[in-house]
């Protein structure tokens, strides 16, 4: 009997085991919650399409480009019938309060996600290991890793899951822990016993709502990417609206005001990786700093960082809109000056718009 036909012979209770050791290996691999889904995402199917007919994706033309892949495992994945999701805390556990570093506007604001080491490569490599602890216990199986590497929903997917559940702000929420984690999955044709969704706890809130800078959650669990700070300065290539510029304070990279603000936060507790820890400074650091960076420096500080992908002339548009939102004085505006000339016409224009309005 080959190792499928012994998979199909196994009891429920057999699953019912292996999902309970897979949960354990879990948190022995540090992944902080473990749960288990079917692959029937029809409700965020419509969903999904809703938000890319209103345009709400902007640029980001991978979000349409797969079809039904990115709402159908099985047709992404083959033979697919389970989905293994799991969470994995990135709040650092050192580092400048962001709250204060926010409020300073000589301070650059990085999303504390990105202070650290890539979670891609973090987490993907404990999605393996927890693979790899399941072929070592029943042979093997048909599987795939994902970390927000692939046409995947991977927040309905995690709430189905019963890892908590979506906010108004689209983020997933768990009880006693908030909202900063990281989400991956693996996906399986073993037929394990599925996790019950939990309870939705935002209530009457709208605390992400009220405290978003651009207004970008234009209702409840609807997020205008178009409008998003993240979006603004990560995933937009060209020149950043100018009438958006002032909302964006000293947020160079990212925005965390919807979950610095949200009360369930008050919960979250530090994450344990090392490797989630800020590095050269990115916690704390001022514009000016930041914004004499030429490009070497940028790859060199930013090696195994999310923070690279961006490149060197958007890192330098993002502070040059923070410089000009800045109080204005002597030491800025020279800053400002020192990329007049610069060879990118989009880093240019951005400095120019600065200097206006550090010199009005």
């Amino acid at each position: 009997m080959d190792e499928s036909q012994n998979r199909a012979a196994g009891t429920p209770s057999d699953w019912q085991r292996l999902a309970a050791d897979i949960k354990q290996w879990g948190h022995e691999l540090g992944l902080q919650k473990v749960g288990i889904s079917d692959i029937q995402l029809s409700a965020a199917e419509t969903r999904h399409f809703e938000q890319l007919a209103k345009g709400y994706h902007g640029e980001m033309d991978y979000m349409a480009r797969h079809g039904h892949k990115r709402t159908r495992p099985a047709e992404l994945v083959p033979g697919t019938l389970r989905i293994i999701s799991a969470r994995m805390d990135y709040l650092p556990a050192a580092g400048a309060d962001p709250e204060t570093v926010l409020n300073d506007p000589q301070k650059a604001y990085i999303s504390r996600y990105a202070l650290g080491r890539d979670y891609h490569k973090v987490l993907r490599k404990r999605l393996q290991r927890l693979a790899t602890c399941i072929e070592r216990r029943i042979g093997d199986f048909g599987y795939r890793v994902f970390t927000d590497s692939a046409p995947v929903l991977e927040k309905p997917i995690a709430e189905k899951a019963g890892l908590g559940w979506i906010g108004k702000h689209s983020n997933l929420l768990a009880e006693h822990t908030g909202s900063w984690f990281f989400l991956g999955e693996i996906y399986t044709d073993l037929p394990l016993p599925t996790d019950t969704p939990v309870t939705p706890h935002c209530g009457t809130c709208t605390a992400c709502i009220d405290v978003c800078p651009t207004r970008a959650i234009v209702a409840p669990y609807q997020v205008d990417a178009r409008l998003c700070i993240s979006y603004l300065t990560i995933e937009l290539h060209g020149a950043i609206p100018v009438e958006l510029r002032p909302l964006l304070g000293n947020r160079i990279y990212g925005c965390d005001d919807c979950q610095l603000f949200c009360p369930w936060n008050r919960f979250a507790t530090p994450s344990p990786e090392v490797d989630f820890l800020p590095r050269h400074t990115l916690d704390d650091s001022t514009l000016i700093t930041l914004f004499g960076w030429d490009q070497a420096t940028f790859l060199t500080r930013t090696e195994g960082s999310p923070i690279r992908r961006i490149g060197h002339q958007r890192w330098l548009r993002n502070i040059a809109v923070a410089l000009g939102n800045a109080a204005c004085c002597e030491i800025t505006i020279s800053a400002l000056r020192s990329r007049q000339d610069h060879p990118s016409a989009l880093v240019r224009e951005h400095v120019q718009w600065a200097l206006e309005r550090q010199q009005t």
